[in-house]
């Protein structure tokens, strides 16, 4: 996929060294005497080393790399002590990267490291610099619902189990992709049809997006094709509209099946502008 990450100009770079230790994340390393970026996994594209360079070698350039995987980057820094924690977590906060923020903090959470903090953490409703609506998060539904009350606002229960659902905004490494089932819907159809969360959505993972209008559509291929690779997907089912753009979804899912070299269950569903399946 193309992202930003990190380039060194080796005719400049002294191996000074002086990069390294503000890369918590361990992307840099002094090898054969110049500042080499050791792993794609591990950048983040940030730049926190970029003010550090006396010599201007270090800058960001936009090209084809592997996804950063926040998880592998904790397993690094979390073994580097508070003090090279802190820094990661501070970076994450300061560049508004909420989603990998509280990716880092659940891997401390999970192994029993303390979180260290100076009370401007990134969660709910308190965050910096970022929104806290992308931060991916695991629902859990309980049992079917019951309207005691006689609210028809409270008749169908929600069976939405992961947020966020839009695609643009969906980390790739979120642990709920994995061996989940899949549905991808365009934007349109959970307004067409009525009964799309029993239908549709109930034991499923939802991602939606709009074949005709959003700008993101290979990007869209190359993430797709990185979770069906790499997230040992079950199935994928396809919910689009009747008229003709929207059936681009399955069109992009498909390509993302055969980039990803995977097979997977899938299954197509087509819904008229009238809430039926067609």
């Amino acid at each position: 996929m193309k992202r930003n990450i990190i380039q060194i100009d080796e005719n400049k770079c002294n191996g000074c060294g002086l990069c390294i230790p503000n890369c918590p994340e361990g992307a840099l390393q002094i090898v054969d005497g110049k500042a080499r970026l050791v792993s794609d996994l591990f950048c983040d594209g940030l730049g926190a080393c970029l003010g550090q360079c006396p010599l201007g070698a270090i800058s960001v350039e936009e090209r084809e790399a592997e996804p950063y995987d926040e998880r592998r980057v904790m397993e690094n820094v979390a073994g580097q002590g508070a003090n090279v924690v802190r820094a990661h977590l501070e970076h994450l906060r300061d560049h508004g990267e909420t989603g990998y923020y509280q990716e880092a903090v659940a891997f401390l959470q999970e192994k029993g490291i303390p979180v260290p903090t100076d009370g401007k953490t990134i969660s709910g409703n308190h965050h910096a610099g970022g929104c806290p609506g992308v931060a991916y998060r695991q629902i859990e539904r309980g049992g079917v619902s019951t309207n005691s009350s006689g609210n028809s606002n409270f008749s169908q229960p929600s069976h939405l189990r992961n947020w966020p659902v839009q695609l643009q905004l969906l980390n790739p490494n979120a642990p709920y992709l994995e061996g989940s089932d899949l549905l991808v819907a365009a934007d349109c159809v959970p307004f067409a049809y009525a009964n799309f969360h029993q239908r549709f959505l109930k034991d499923k993972v939802a991602i939606m997006f709009c074949p005709k209008l959003d700008r993101t559509i290979e990007e869209y291929v190359e993430k797709l094709a990185i979770i069906f690779k790499e997230k040992n997907i079950k199935s994928v089912s396809v919910a689009h509209m009747e008229v003709p753009c929207c059936s681009g979804a399955v069109s992009i899912v498909q390509k993302a099946l055969v980039l990803s070299g995977t097979v997977i269950p899938f299954r197509q569903y087509t819904i008229s502008i009238n809430g039926e399946i067609i």
